[in-house]
């Protein structure tokens, strides 16, 4: 019997950590970089007209493809490419590891980064990593984010989407990365597979 109610618990602190989401601004929506939203229409300029009213209702990483696809009702409406964590095979185990995890996590607040541009938080970890973890006796981690990349003049945004180079995070082009924002709400599903 104590099982079940453990099981109860577990469930239902899974399930309701998707109910409540953060969304963390310290700009007003209009001074947000690239011009993120378009007041007008509300959609990010660079969204296709096709896509400006569709509802995504999942996000879904392929980390062997390499992509992240946008999808309502289950079927796909745009693919990306992405780069992954320095050590792209396998999930994230521990803190450090440089790994990009995999399960499903939700996406649950979002931020403008100095650093990244936008950035939306992956809900990791989830408490299948954290026990993983936990019984390893190594931190999980945390701080998993689908961002976009820097701005250096010493290297140009396209050498950073040819290699896999973040701490374990989920980088995009940042024009991409201006669409996922607009397309995106908080508290949606992510899935990354291997």
């Amino acid at each position: 019997m104590r099982w079940l109610l453990a099981l109860f618990c577990l469930s239902f602190a899974t399930v309701s950590s998707a109910a409540f989401t953060v969304t963390i601004e310290k700009k007003p929506v209009s001074q947000l970089p690239g011009n993120v939203i378009d007041p007008v229409h509300g959609v990010t300029p660079s969204v296709p007209r096709n896509l400006a009213n569709a509802v995504v209702d999942k996000v879904l990483v392929i980390k062997s493809a390499h992509q992240l696809q946008l999808l309502s009702d289950g079927q796909p409406l745009k693919t990306y490419r992405v780069s992954l964590g320095k050590r792209p095979r396998g999930p994230k185990e521990y803190e450090g590891d440089m790994r990009t995890p995999e399960g499903f996590y939700w996406l649950d607040w979002r931020k403008v980064s100095d650093r990244f541009n936008l950035a939306i938080h992956v809900s990791y970890p989830n408490t299948t990593d954290a026990a993983r973890a936990r019984n390893a006796g190594v931190p999980a981690g945390g701080m998993i984010m689908i961002h976009g990349t820097p701005d250096s003049e010493d290297y140009p945004e396209w050498y950073f989407n040819s290699l896999d180079w973040t701490d374990g995070c989920i980088a995009m082009k940042n024009q991409d990365m201006r669409e996922l924002w607009s397309m995106v709400k908080d508290g949606t599903l992510i899935e990354i597979r291997p």
